[in-house]
């Protein structure tokens, strides 16, 4: 006979004495009337706990790409999307946010900011091993002398370590490369073009399409898709992963590409999300603090100005769509690359 749970019960379950009572305003230690302390805070432990969740998702996508084999016939994929749409739901609530902390006037601001120093939203730790394990190195990063000054040694040894794990963008190169998609392309050629291969006849396809002003991306072109040699060494993605990713924006439509081809979106939307938070996060500094210096002693909006403008993690993919052409002009694949863009049909 099995031992009967004990009842759940709702406060308990979710601990809410802990949470309820973890506020505990500075300026009430102090002995001053800061009305708007509360709301800051509870802000700021919202956006911990919604990076909480978000590591979760990220964690659970890198396991399934850490996998020898991602199978086509089993749900990772499928899983690893709807992780990331999550992440993406996560991030707009976040951006979304920012409206409440900016009912909080300049003024509302001044009643406390000065018993927050040296504290700063800069010493996020969870933000920071987010942006590691989606794959921004640290030497891509804004400011790294003040990025490592900030940090107690515990968190500074913390971050240090995620960093050196396999990031999600590694683990998306591999994957990519793995795909069989490129391989094949050599053997590609239409009955009037029966020598050239895939790529030379994208090419060309893709020369005669570029205004006179993009003449410079065919130069582009063949260093990222033509020869070996060119490419560039600071790539995150191999010239392979490369290949096989513009080959799936361009051929999204084949049942076997629509997930990972959703998926390579939405780590744009990532991106994307990300820019988001920090140009609102700007500007609300801005209208906050004006050109003070943040309470950690950053230059404020100048310096989240300069890393959002450096911390793009998926610029390579992005990148990738200033090679796309229309889908009529798209060279038409033969019949066995058709079948491996093709869900296996039963017998």
């Amino acid at each position: 006979m099995k031992n009967e749970r004990p009842p759940v019960y709702y406060a308990e379950y979710l601990q809410l004495e802990k949470i309820l009572n973890a506020q505990a305003p500075e300026s009430v230690k102090e002995g001053v009337r800061a009305d708007d302390e509360m709301l800051f805070i509870i802000i700021h432990q919202t956006y911990e706990l919604w990076f909480k969740q978000i590591l979760h998702e990220i964690n659970i996508v890198r396991d399934i790409f850490a996998q020898p084999n991602v199978s086509d016939n089993a749900p990772d994929v499928y899983n690893a999307v709807s992780r990331l749409k999550r992440v993406c739901e996560i991030l707009e609530v976040l951006v979304k946010q920012i409206s409440v902390l900016e009912t909080m006037t300049a003024l509302d601001f001044l009643d406390f900011r000065d018993f927050l120093r040296p504290a700063s939203g800069f010493q996020s730790i969870q933000f920071k091993i987010i942006e590691a394990l989606l794959g921004l190195q640290y030497q891509s990063r804004h400011g790294q002398e003040y990025y490592l000054s900030q940090l107690s040694e515990t968190d500074r040894l913390r971050v240090q370590a995620v960093e050196s794990e396999t990031s999600l963008l590694s683990l998306l190169n591999v994957w990519l490369e793995r795909m069989p998609l490129a391989e094949h392309h050599n053997a590609w050629a239409t009955s009037h073009e029966k020598d050239w291969g895939f790529w030379q006849q994208l090419r060309h396809t893709y020369a005669k399409d570029l205004s006179e002003g993009e003449q410079n991306n065919l130069a582009v072109f063949d260093q990222l898709f033509m020869t070996q040699d060119t490419y560039p060494t600071e790539r995150r993605l191999s010239q392979l992963a490369s290949k096989n990713a513009l080959f799936i924006m361009m051929y999204r439509d084949h049942p076997l590409l629509q997930l990972p081809y959703e998926l390579l979106n939405l780590l744009l939307e990532i991106d994307e999300q990300l820019s988001l938070w920090r140009y609102r996060h700007i500007h609300m500094v801005g209208r906050t603090i004006g050109k003070r210096v943040g309470t950690g002693g950053s230059t404020g909006a100048g310096y989240l100005k300069a890393a959002a403008e450096s911390h793009m993690i998926f610029k390579e993919i992005s990148e990738l769509t200033s090679f796309l052409m229309p889908r009529h002009q798209l060279p038409q694949p033969p019949q066995e690359v058709v079948a491996c863009m093709s869900f296996a049909s039963s017998r």
